[in-house]
C-alpha cells in the first residue's frame, strides 16, 4: 500500500459528506420520522441530546470510515466505478453490523433498513468522491 495515493483532502470532504446524507436521510423529507418513530424517540428527546458530543464523535466516525475507505482504495487503478463499488460493499458489510445488533435489540426491520441503508448510500457516495478526485 503507497500512502502517497491517497487524497487525504477528498477523504475529509468524502468524510464530510455523510452529514450531508445524513441531513437529508434523517429529515422528515425522507426517513427522520419513521426513525424516530421506531427508535421511541421525540424531537424534543432530540434536542436535550449533547450536540456537541454527537456531532463531534459523528465527525471523528465519519472521518475514520473515509480514510479507512481511502487506505483500502490507495492503488494507481483506482477510479469513480472502483471506488462506488468498493463503498458500496463496505456499506453492506456495515448494514450486515448493523442489522446483527438492532435484531438482538428487537428493532424493526424498518428500522434496519433506515439506519443500514443510509451506511450502503453515505460509503457509496464517500468512495465515489475518493476514487473519482485522485
Amino acid at each position: 500500500m503507497d500512502f502517497s495515493l491517497i487524497n487525504w483532502l477528498a477523504v475529509v470532504v468524502a468524510g464530510l459528506s455523510a452529514f450531508m446524507v445524513g441531513g437529508i436521510w434523517y429529515s422528515s423529507l425522507l426517513f427522520g420520522d419513521d426513525w424516530l418513530a421506531d427508535s421511541k424517540l421525540t424531537n424534543e428527546d432530540v434536542k436535550q441530546g449533547n450536540k456537541a458530543k454527537i456531532f463531534g464523535f459523528t465527525a471523528v466516525f465519519a472521518l475514520v470510515m473515509a480514510a479507512n475507505l481511502g487506505i483500502f482504495l490507495a492503488d494507481a487503478k483506482t477510479d469513480i466505478v472502483w471506488g462506488a463499488t468498493a463503498g458500496f460493499l463496505a456499506g453492506i458489510w456495515t448494514f450486515g453490523a448493523i442489522a446483527t445488533h438492532s435484531l438482538f435489540e428487537l428493532k424493526s426491520w424498518r428500522y434496519i433498513f433506515i439506519n443500514g441503508g443510509y451506511s450502503v448510500v453515505s460509503l457509496t457516495l464517500m468512495g465515489a468522491i475518493i476514487g473519482l478526485w485522485r
